[in-house]
């Protein structure tokens, strides 16, 4: 019987292959849950989304009943953690929901148009770490303490066996404004103020730069990958010359960070995709992770990238919520078969918080064969 320690040497190395296009003995699986872990052990999600400690310790507890799998993509949550992405309130069961409820974005559209000229004048974390406090109400210190818990977090599963997939987190600059002003009025802003919204892009991604920076500093090793969002960033949002503008200069910036820090880029790609999958071919091969939520083709990807990304994903959330057993396993052995090397099973996005126990352990016994 194998050791954790020689199990999570197996993952990591199953993962780092597939990332690098390299044939592997089994296609890797990487779960990405949360809520799920909550219901699925029964927690209260009141609690489960307010403390980082008791998260990890029932995603951990989750985890273990699943079945044999390589890797997890997160493992804690603190809800208001997720104000930091998209400048909104963030909605909890037990206080603004009910008991049992998934913690929802609030998008008032806090953000006002001269907030630009506040972030071109003092710097985008000094104009975000206020609005934090005094348009959101953040308590930051204790923000702060929540994450401070990630390295044990991470320790935990490793301590189990499990590989940890991201390893930095790095933002989109564009959700940060759209999230803030809400996507209505920053829509506006594009049209109204284009230059000024993209100074203010330049300088958020410069300081989000120096975040990755940061982050890889604390790194023994450079970690399997690093975690872009792009929840406002798909081909569905903007024209194509917007999207170049707007999307594509400053994702790449950040794609490229990742890279000379020794990781590959995890971009997760929200929505719909297919129009620009060609701008990706400017990465490195074996450099780029095309991580899916199951509304862009997971083949046409595969068709666009394959000889450049390894693409992960892409069992859809209604099917691990409303199909049944054989579905799902049939789904998952289908793409295991014909997406070949280069290939990560996982759900599309996250697993969701309806999921069928069963359907998730079949998801993951189509990879490992058990």
């Amino acid at each position: 019987m194998k050791t954790t320690q020689e199990l999570h040497s197996e993952h990591v190395e199953r993962i780092r292959k597939a990332i690098a296009l390299e044939k592997t003995d089994r296609t890797p699986c990487v779960i990405m849950a949360d809520a799920f872990c909550a219901n699925h052990m029964g927690a209260k999600m009141s609690e489960f989304c307010m403390s980082a400690k008791y998260s990890n310790e029932i995603m951990l507890r989750s985890a273990k009943e699943l079945g044999l799998f390589d890797g997890m993509s997160g493992t804690y949550v603190y809800a208001p953690m997720f104000s930091m992405g998209f400048l909104s309130k963030v909605k909890v069961a037990g206080k603004e929901l009910p008991e049992g409820s998934l913690w929802q974005i609030d998008e008032q559209g806090l953000m006002t148009t001269e907030d630009y000229d506040t972030i071109l004048e003092k710097g985008w974390s000094a104009f975000r770490d206020d609005f934090y406090v005094n348009r959101l109400n953040i308590d930051l210190d204790e923000l702060h303490r929540q994450l401070e818990y990630e390295p044990i977090a991470n320790q935990n599963f490793i301590d189990a066996g499990y590989a940890i997939y991201y390893g930095v987190f790095g933002g989109n600059s564009i959700d940060y404004l759209s999230g803030g002003r809400s996507i209505s009025k920053f829509m506006m802003d594009l049209r109204r103020m284009p230059d000024k919204v993209e100074a203010v892009l330049d300088v958020i991604v410069a300081e989000e730069i120096e975040s990755l920076k940061f982050q890889f500093s604390f790194c023994e090793t450079p970690p399997l990958t690093g975690w872009l969002s792009t929840a406002r960033g798909s081909s569905d949002y903007y024209s194509p010359k917007m999207w170049e503008r707007f999307v594509w200069k400053t994702l790449k910036k950040l794609i490229d960070t990742i890279n000379e820090n020794g990781s590959a880029a995890n971009v997760h790609m929200d929505g719909m995709w297919e129009r620009d999958l060609d701008y990706f071919r400017e990465v490195p091969k074996g450099e780029l992770v095309c991580e899916l939520d199951s509304t862009t083709n997971i083949y046409k990807v595969k068709e666009k990238l394959g000889d450049i990304a390894c693409v992960k994903g892409d069992v859809p959330p209604a099917m691990l919520a409303l199909a049944s057993v054989d579905e799902v396993y049939n789904y998952s052995t289908k793409l295991i078969k014909e997406l070949g090397n280069g290939f990560i099973l996982s759900s599309g996005c996250s697993v969701p918080p309806n999921a069928k126990v069963e359907n998730v352990k079949a998801m993951i016994a189509a990879a490992s064969g058990k």
